[in-house]
């Protein structure tokens, strides 16, 4: 069984700045991608980073200079660092990991349960 669990979310002012992190656990032998992914109300859910397991970032175009992504391979975390927030930045933020549980298995994606980033103007 392989858990993701986020922390971090929070309600910020417009140019504030939140860190999010995220701690997979269980029956874990390699994380490969790790990421970020959000939904804003009534909208789909989006690619925000995501991070290989070489350090490797990718970013969408709405966030890249402003966000950061990194992962301690060492603690099977990932971190999301957010500065200059914007209101279009609201939404519950996932984490997403691509996990082999044995050498036996391919890769299974998971997500966590979310947590609420919510800039106020």
């Amino acid at each position: 069984q392989v858990q993701l669990v986020e922390s971090g979310g929070g309600l910020v002012q417009a140019g504030g700045s939140l860190r999010l992190s995220c701690a997979a656990s269980g029956s874990i032998w390699f994380i490969r991608t790790m990421g970020w992914y959000r939904q804003a109300p009534g909208k789909q859910r989006e690619l925000v980073a995501t991070i290989t397991s070489g350090g490797k970032p990718n970013y969408s175009d709405s966030v890249k200079d402003r966000f950061t992504i990194s992962r301690e391979n060492a603690r099977n975390s990932v971190y999301l660092q957010m500065n200059s927030l914007k209101p279009e930045d609201t939404g519950v933020y996932y984490c997403d990991a691509d996990i082999r549980t044995s050498i036996e298995t391919g890769d299974t994606g998971y997500w966590g349960q979310g947590t609420q980033v919510t800039d106020s103007e």
